[in-house]
């Protein structure tokens, strides 16, 4: 009789199925099976820069949970940055769903990822989270010079949409608001419960 073993594969239990593909554009991926228990615990990650592939994906996840039943949607964020196309794609889901979303801050939120941050119905942060105010990308337009003068202005238009969320949700004057984005204004995270950019810290003191 012929045995054949398979080789076990790091990073997932024994006799597990196939790992699922990582979240694309998300940051270094995560085992199959450990993307599989956080998103049975109803939990959505960003990690690294926010893309188009990426918002794509996280879309997707929240669009699912969604679909799946009304409790909360945990977005665990630990975000560098990324393109305002993205964000605001993340931002027009997260703004359809019936299930509340409650933002935690774990490592870092940067630019765009402040913006998702906004738009969550609670948001946290882990004690040692870090927060950095800056403008979000364009993403790269070629083409004609009145092709591009249409883009940028349609990035300026999508800005103050940002800009004016962050106001509303911060409580702080929109003058302050663009100072901030324009200088890369870094809080800690009492820093940011005290602007108004979270409203809690997660942890022991």
């Amino acid at each position: 009789m012929n045995l054949r073993h398979e080789p076990m594969r790091w990073g997932q239990p024994p006799h597990s199925p196939e790992p699922w593909p990582a979240q694309p554009g998300a940051g270094p991926g995560l085992p199959g099976w450990l993307e599989e228990r956080l998103f049975d615990q109803r939990i959505v990650m960003i990690r690294g820069a926010l893309t188009g592939e990426a918002a794509s994906g996280i879309a997707a996840a929240l669009l699912t949970l969604d679909a799946s039943g009304p409790a909360p949607v945990q977005l665990h964020i630990a975000g560098s940055g990324g393109e305002l196309a993205a964000a605001l794609a993340v931002i027009d889901v997260m703004d359809s769903m019936v299930a509340p979303v409650h933002a935690v801050v774990t490592a870092q939120a940067e630019g765009a990822v402040v913006a998702v941050l906004a738009a969550a119905d609670k948001r946290a942060a882990y004690r040692h989270a870090r927060f950095r105010l800056t403008e979000p990308r364009h993403s790269g337009v070629t083409g004609t010079a009145d092709e591009v003068a249409r883009a940028a202005g349609q990035h300026l238009r999508e800005l103050e949409e940002i800009i004016v969320r962050l106001s509303e949700v911060t409580g702080q004057q929109r003058s302050r608001i663009e100072d901030d984005l324009s200088a890369g204004r870094s809080l800690t995270a009492p820093e940011a419960v005290e602007y108004g950019l979270v409203e809690e810290i997660v942890g022991k003191a």
